[in-house]
């Protein structure tokens, strides 16, 4: 089983990511779980055709002690992915990352975290307490990096990577950078160049880049991914090729996170 975890800053376009990979990897006659360790709770919302699922977090919420099969939490997508959704408290109350921490335990005490592939979509803003749980507690074996060339999702990124980097050195978990997944904004001319340098200088790669096309929002708004939507797109194609990287890739690394200073320079070498 693989256990892949996108991290990335908010609104870079991890759920889109992650869910036209699950449909990638579907597609190809694999098992897939996608979970969306997200508060909004809209990460298989394409694979689900539009439809809200209902979240972990809300269950346990409203049944307390009385138990919850697991037909309530996993649902069948797009080409029989399963989808579940963690969610979170309301706005101003809780910690978003609770959701995350009942959904695993939840999803251990069923059974259900059993797939060929795992996608977890996770918030990258924070990466503390629940957030961290996918690598923390060894769920995630592997994490890729979604940015673009926005320095703030660099900033974000190199966050992540300073805690793989941290778990790793304390021996708290068996977590390991897979690679650097650009999901272009197209608001950077040498955008490619600067995220495969800033790849680099942590010590991973490239494994992909998704440039920005039209036909992404055209899916969304029909409620599809576009592998699903637009099959012989050349858009779809990169996610197929992205999840071929990704299953092919073994080259897992303990990142070298820059200082403030140098992601900085970095970014600045290719404006």
């Amino acid at each position: 089983m693989r256990q892949i975890a996108l991290y990335g800053k908010g609104g870079i376009g991890k759920s889109t990511t992650a869910a036209n990979l699950s449909a990638a990897f579907a597609e190809g006659g694999m098992k897939v779980l996608q979970i969306g360790c997200d508060p909004k709770h809209d990460s298989t919302r394409m694979l689900m055709h539009g439809a809200g699922i209902p979240t972990v977090l809300d269950l346990v919420r409203e049944r307390e002690s009385d138990p919850i099969a697991s037909s309530e939490v996993v649902f069948t997508g797009y080409r029989g992915v399963q989808c579940v959704e963690a969610g979170g408290p309301e706005p101003g109350v809780g910690c978003a990352g609770r959701g995350i921490i009942a959904t695993f335990q939840l999803l251990e005490k069923l059974g259900a975290l059993k797939a060929d592939v795992v996608v977890y979509d996770v918030l990258g803003d924070v990466v503390c307490g629940g957030f961290a749980m996918p690598m923390r507690e060894g769920y995630a074996e592997e994490v890729y990096l979604v940015t673009s060339g926005e320095l703030m999702s660099l900033y974000a990124a190199n966050n992540i990577c300073k805690a793989i980097a941290r778990l790793a050195r304390h021996g708290r978990s068996k977590c390991r950078l897979g690679g650097v997944i650009c999901n272009s904004a197209n608001t950077h001319p040498r955008e490619k160049e600067l995220v495969e340098e800033f790849a680099r200088q942590i010590g991973s790669t490239l494994t992909g880049f998704v440039p920005r096309d039209r036909v992404v929002q055209l899916a969304e708004l029909h409620k599809q991914t576009v592998v699903e939507y637009a099959p012989d797109s050349g858009q779809a194609q990169i996610y197929r090729a992205l999840a071929s990287s990704i299953l092919d890739n073994r080259a897992l690394t303990i990142p070298v996170p820059l200082e403030t200073d140098q992601l900085e320079a970095v970014a600045l070498a290719y404006i």
